[in-house]
This record gives C-alpha cells, structure tokens and sequence, in this order.
C-alpha cells in the first residue's frame, strides 16, 4: 500500500494561523517536504518548527532565489522522485506550502508530477491576502466587486489594464518590481487609495499608506487597491489612521505580499 502525499497550507507566518487538519495531518506524517532557498532557512518550515519532530524525515526542496532563470523543471523532477520512494514505501508525506498551496503554491508542481500514481489530499490554507485584509481590517471587496490578483513581474500595459479593468486589485511578487509599480500607479493617481503591507502576521509587519512606503519592498509585501463602490473609511489600523485613502470613489487601500 503506498503512502498519501499531502499538500498543507500552513498559512502566511503566524503559526497559529495554520488550520487544525493541516496540523494534525503534520505531526502525524513521518516524512516533511519544503521549499527552500539556496541561501537561509525555510519560512514554511519556520512557520511550524514546533511542531516538527527529530523522528521525521525531511526533504529541503532547494529552490534558488535568484534573478536569473535556474532549471526549476529539474529541481521539481527530482524532489518528485525522491518523494516517490517514500510514497512507493508506505509511507505518507506532507508537503509545506506557504499560504496556500493552489494559490501561486509550489505545491502545484509537485502535484501535476505525482497525483496521477499516488493518493492526494490538498489542505487549503489562509492566503497572504486575506491575512491582509484582516491585518488592514477592511474588506477585499463586497457585493459587485470585481478582485483581480495581479503579479508584479507582469508589463507595465497589462498591470495598467488589469487595473483599469477591476474595482480591487493585490498586486503581489512586487519586490524589486515596487518601484516601476509605485510609479505606474502614480500615473494612474491610484496612490491614494492604495495601501502597502509586508511580512503580514509576523512581528515585523509593516501597513502603511503605499505614499509612505519608501523606496523597497521584500518578497514578503503586497499592495492593494480598492476603487469599488463600498465607502470602506473606518476601523482603520493605528498606522493609518490620518491616512487618506480617498480619490473621488476610491477610497480603500491595501497591501499584502
């Protein structure tokens, strides 16, 4: 009998955001895969180093956080090969996935390697932008809104007719891309109801009024638009009270990574 391979969120930092089957699912399986950088520890594994066990066994996926492209089809390959053997040997194996793992999760390509031999159970998780939201304590969008989720690497034409196009916008993978996007949405006089938030749920979280920023942005930050209809003006956090987040109809700024 072979094992079950488990895609867990384990959610954006706080480790107490982490759901309870994901939890249960964790201490219970003998072998932990994660993603990894070449350089530096693992935030999924971070996330929950109290919970890991000396008696399980873990496979570090090493994947280079670097600017230029890497073989990640192979970095991918052979993680699945060696979760294979495990899986093969009867035994299960949960997988760690920041956020969400079909949410822009790595998981997913440990998935389209392996769920057609092997039983799979994805355990969603709290994304980085409902974290986001919550820290910001203001709603993604309401009623008729439309939500678009735009990634920061995208052309400055396509961020721009994404944004014409949506009532709220995250626009996330924003770090060395923030200031070409800070300035896009400069043009777009959407500054103003626009919010910047980084390291959500953590101890060092920052939420600002994108205008208040600065210059950089970590992997770990978002920012969200809000130009719905909804007058989302109150419950402001301590940092942006005083802020002003209103351009004719828009009103409501976000941020998340």
């Amino acid at each position: 009998m072979t094992g079950v391979l488990y895609g867990l969120g384990v959610g954006p930092g706080d480790p107490e955001l982490m759901t309870l089957k994901a939890d249960r699912i964790l201490r219970a399986a003998p072998v932990v895969a994660y993603p990894a950088p070449d350089t530096g520890a693992s935030f999924a594994r971070q996330i929950v180093a109290e919970t890991i066990r000396a008696d399980q066994t873990e496979i570090p996926i090493v994947v280079p956080m670097r600017v230029e492209r890497f073989p990640a089809r192979q970095v991918y390959d052979e993680a699945s090969r060696t979760i294979a053997g495990h899986l093969k040997s009867g035994r299960d194996v949960a997988v760690l996935c920041e956020g969400d793992p079909f949410f822009y999760g790595s998981f997913m390509y440990l998935y389209e390697r392996l769920a057609g031999r092997f039983d799979c159970e994805i355990v969603p998780g709290v994304s980085s932008m409902m974290a986001s939201a919550a820290a910001l304590r203001r709603p993604l969008a309401a009623r008729n809104d439309v939500l678009s989720v735009v990634p920061g690497p995208l052309p400055d034409a396509e961020i721009e007719s994404r944004l014409e196009a949506a009532d709220a916008v995250a626009i996330i993978k924003i770090g060395r891309h923030f200031n070409r996007i800070v300035s896009l949405l400069e043009k777009l006089n959407l500054v103003s109801c626009a919010g910047y938030l980084e390291r959500v749920s953590l101890p060092e979280e920052r939420i600002l009024p994108l205008s208040e920023a600065g210059d950089r942005a970590p992997y770990f930050s978002m920012i969200l638009i809000y130009k719905g209809a909804e007058d989302w003006v109150t419950d402001l956090p301590l940092e942006l009270r005083g802020a002003s987040f209103s351009d004719g109809a828009a009103t409501m700024g976000e941020l998340h990574d």
